[in-house]
């Protein structure tokens, strides 16, 4: 029987599912193995080619792993809260539940047919009440600790109210908010519940504050950084601004040190891990009060008598001819003269309509407003005057920077347009066309520095400053606290209640506080989020939080729920946590570095802190795999002389004799370029009368690599490759393309060959009557050589992630196996354990053929490699008579000449080409030629 890949496949999906034959077992004698994919959001568009590339990957490796012997852990779940759904529910009224679970349903049925050997009874979806019920515990945890400096761990909130109580404010030392009460036990004691409540809420690790948020009013939420692009939201295209919001925020940079120490631990893409360190931004200077210049003209200044920045050159301190502050900067309002505050106003609305990505990204730019106010340099007493520009961010450092633009150049060009002073502060300093950064050379214009070289200047500088009390030596990071709310309904409610204006926690046998029933997805008429529509949605003694946790919260923490899945107790036993520990391959997209993989550590670190979990870091290794891009497809429409469209298309080949504008076309209508005219002309309504101008009786379309997109009619549906060649062709031919971590685009023209392939694989286990026989007789040398060579040659591809070589590799080996006629029982039988990772479903059905019980591929020995096979003891010698070469003839390397020559003078067919004559001399190059003269 032919290679009948639609039934093998849908028999062997069938019977996985049935056997739960990928099932893994929490306790067993085998070493364990962890592999995992990034969870995908389940959108309404299902998978297209690009999606299932990790996810291949990591099944031949998993695959590959229980050959080995491995416990292997593969599973897969949905992280199901998000944006889209909610959308989509505003514009059709439908419930985001019920759009959710029926997309989840066309994505199980998609990866079902891909023959993934995931364990799907441990599927978890962040949207299910038992499953978030473990991300509001968490946030309970967060809630109830704050972090110990000292210890450099969480501890709970409970040890710091006992410290409080014995010993008040002194000797804590803790990651907080700037602004702490310092008291004593007395003191402590003294305070209200209300004041003590507010108090600690300075030192949780999730805490509620005034945030400068991305707030996008046509969505009615706040955006993430990374959901913004040049001021608008990448979904739905609509205005954000920046605005302040009291907003739940996670100090993440308790953990800044750890989480860049962590990745030298960690077998991490080296450019990835490099993003990570510039996102968390370590920095080692120098934090300086300037002293705010008294004035009577404007707000008095009660509270703020300074500014203080943060400066990794505090060399330059004399340099500093401006100060500039965030425009979102508490102190604006009260530094702004009367005669300014037009200008401060203007600019300040231009800035909220850009992202802080933007405003950090735009170097170029030049702008800013002067407030009238001045500081004092704390050195030497001279007037600075305080700016606002919108290159700096209320929440990096203090939110100020002392702008030295004889070594800056963004200092530089802000002098120059602005027509503010640049003093040139050391001696070799060219300042004459741009900001000249140097630290050689010595310091002049610097008061007492004059004279000294920079690590000198340096420590005096410090030294000066902690002796008048105007500054000391700091260290700063770049990474700010991570803002943990959004205005939106489909997500997990965060539980919390409010109470006299503070937040309680709700009582942790009542978890999980469901989401509501809501009429609209949309922010009430006072502008609540729709969690403010929910009708008796209310705690017995004040309001819940009408705010939903972040896309990520259910994402920071789900493989350790794949470990227990159905525990209603914990988020995981202990047990199951001390067995699967870690994750040990991780496979997803480098867009998550500063999201959700920088997340998922600090709640993994955080969670060891508490002792609930035994590993530092979640992901012992990560591999990030490139992206498939599509393949487009143009027609070129005829235009007329008046520039209009007409409905006459060009064939490629001609576009140089005509006027054209290129049109995209569906990618699936074409094939091999050429396009299928009658598609086309059903493929809009006005193309139906449309006329073609070809080349050589075809119509040759353009091609571009591009981003896979609807709007480019060049999206695959793995559907449609499934149908046409099968499961495995489309596992193998994804591989094929090129190296997992780099981007390629797909290209349906060569998935032929692999087809091909696997059909010539089934062709060894049959007759010329395609009736399965195999033979049991003893391979050849032949046949073991070719065996081995592909067992060593897996082996070394799949340990090093590199699948493309292997598919190559195959071909090469079934190639020689058809050429030696090849039908061994034993060559084969291991030729199927091997291919199993990568066509799984053509494998299980040979290896039942070859007579092995069904299912148990899965777990068998993966073949041994035996290096003998491959030591070459024979030799092809080529055979020339008279300078001609008539044949070749295999002889063992271990005879010397002599041997040689009676060997070939003794073999039949030479002596047929000799025609019964004595040659009058052999010569024999041992391992090379014969030559004979006749």
């Amino acid at each position: 029987m032919d290679y009948q890949f639609k039934d093998i496949e849908q028999k062997w999906q069938q019977f996985w599912a049935q056997n739960g034959t990928f099932k893994a077992e929490d306790k067993s004698a085998k070493p364990k193995y962890y592999v995992l994919d990034m969870f995908p959001y389940p959108s309404g568009a299902g998978l297209h080619v690009g999606h299932p590339l990790g996810y291949i990957a990591s099944d031949i490796f998993a695959r590959y792993k229980r050959l080995k012997g491995f416990n292997v852990l593969h599973p897969m779940g949905y992280d199901s809260f998000g944006l889209p759904a909610e959308q989509y529910a505003i514009q059709t009224g439908q419930h985001p539940a019920i759009t959710t679970e029926a997309n989840i349903a066309t994505y199980r049925r998609q990866l079902d047919q891909i023959g993934f050997s995931f364990d799907w009874s441990r599927e978890v979806r962040t949207s299910s009440p038992d499953y978030y019920k473990w991300t509001q515990w968490i946030f309970m945890q967060l809630f109830n600790s704050w972090y110990n400096k000292d210890a450099d761990k969480a501890e709970s909130i409970a040890k710091l109210v006992e410290h409080f109580e014995q010993e008040g404010s002194a000797g804590i030392n803790a990651v907080c908010d700037e602004e702490v009460l310092s008291f004593t036990a007395e003191e402590w004691k003294a305070l209200s519940n209300r004041e003590q409540q507010n108090e600690l809420l300075k030192y949780r690790l999730t805490y509620l504050r005034e945030s400068t948020v991305n707030w996008c009013a046509a969505l009615g939420t706040v955006l993430a950084n990374d959901e913004v692009k040049d001021g608008f939201s990448e979904r739905g295209g609509y205005p954000v601004e920046q605005k302040k919001m009291m907003q739940w925020s996670m100090r993440i940079t308790a953990y800044a040190e750890r989480l860049l120490q962590g990745l030298d631990t960690i077998d991490w893409p080296e450019p990835l891990k490099e993003m990570q360190r510039n996102w968390i931004g370590k920095s080692t200077g120098a934090s300086v009060k300037f002293p705010i210049e008294k004035t009577t003209h404007h707000s008095p200044l009660t509270t703020h008598e300074f500014i203080e920045v943060f400066t990794t050159r505090v060399d330059t301190i004399f340099g500093v001819t401006f100060l500039v502050i965030a425009p979102e900067h508490e102190l604006v309002s009260t530094l702004t003269t009367p005669e300014q505050k037009a200008d401060i106003d203007a600019y300040i609305a231009q800035t909220k309509k850009k992202s802080e990505l933007d405003r950090m990204a735009d170097a170029k730019t030049v702008s800013g407003a002067f407030t009238g106010s001045y500081v004092l340099n704390p050195l030497n007493n001279e007037r600075i005057p305080i700016w606002i520009a919108d290159y700096v961010l209320a929440g990096y450092g203090t939110g100020a920077v002392m702008a030295v633009p004889s070594g800056d150049q963004r200092d530089y060009l802000f002098a120059k347009h602005f027509n503010l002073p640049i003093v040139p502060i050391i001696d070799i300093q060219n300042i004459e066309n741009e900001a000249d950064p140097t630290k050689e050379g010595k310091y002049i214009n610097s008061d007492f520095m004059n004279g000294l070289a920079y690590k000198e200047a340096t420590a005096a500088v410090i030294a000066k400053l902690e002796a008048i009390g105007a500054g000391k030596a700091k260290v700063n990071f770049r990474m700010r606290d991570a803002i943990f709310g959004r205005q939106r309904y489909w997500g997990e409610p965060v539980p919390v209640y409010f109470k006299d204006g503070l937040p309680h926690l709700i009582e942790e046998q009542h978890l999980p506080l469901l989401l509501p029933e809501v009429d609209k997805y949309l922010p009430t008429e006072t502008g609540e989020p729709p969690l403010g529509r929910a009708e008796g949605w209310k705690h017995p003694e004040g309001e819940y939080e009408l705010s939903t946790m972040p896309g990520w919260a259910g994402s920071s923490w789900y493989w350790y729920r794949y470990m227990d899945a159905h525990n209603d107790k914990e988020f995981a036993s202990k047990e199951a946590i001390a067995y699967w520990k870690d994750v040990d391959l991780y496979i997803g997209g480098s867009e998550h570095a500063t999201g959700h993989l920088l997340y998922s550590r600090f709640w993994n670190k955080f969670l060891k802190d508490l002792d609930l979990v035994i590993e530092e870091e979640p992901f012992k290794k990560l591999i990030n795999q490139g992206m498939i891009q599509g393949r487009s497809n143009f027609v070129y429409r005829l235009i007329d002389e008046e520039g209009r469209g007409t409905n006459t298309f060009v064939s490629h080949g001609l576009i140089k004799e005509y006027k054209t504008s290129p049109l995209h076309v569906d990618v699936n209508i074409v094939e091999n370029e050429v396009l299928n005219l009658e598609k086309f002309k059903k493929f809009r309504p006005e193309f139906e009368t449309a006329e073609f101008i070809l080349e050589n009786g075809k119509y040759i379309c353009g091609v571009e690599v591009e981003k896979m997109s609807k709007s480019k009619f060049n999206v695959v549906n793995p559907d449609d490759i499934i149908s046409r060649y099968g499961a495995d062709t489309l596992r193998m031919y994804e591989m094929f393309l090129g190296p997992l971590e780099q981007s390629k685009p797909w290209n349906t023209n060569g998935i032929e060959g692999v087809f091909k392939f696997l059909r010539k694989f089934w062709r060894l286990f049959h007759n010329e009557a395609w009736e399965f026989s195999v033979s049991d007789a003893e391979p050849s040398k032949a046949e073991l050589k070719s065996l081995h060579k592909i067992i060593r040659k897996v082996e070394e591809d799949v340990e090093r992630f590199s699948f493309n070589t292997s598919v190559s590799s195959f071909m090469i080996a079934v190639n020689e196996l058809t050429d030696l006629k090849c039908n061994n029982r034993a060559i084969l039988q291991d030729m199927v354990i091997v291919l199993s990772s990568y066509a799984p479903h053509i494998c299980e059905e040979l290896w039942t053929l070859l007579g092995n019980p069904a299912g148990s591929l899965s777990y068998a020995p993966y073949p041994k490699f035996n290096s003998a096979y491959l030591v070459e003891d024979e030799f092809a010698y080529p055979i020339s008579i008279n300078g001609k070469t008539k044949m070749n003839l295999n002889i063992s390397l271990g005879l010397e000449p002599k041997a040689i020559e009676e060997f070939v003078l003794a073999n039949a067919d030479v002596q047929r080409y000799l025609d019964g004559k004595a040659p009058k001399k052999v010569i024999v190059v041992k391992g090379r030629i014969v030559n004979m003269v006749v």
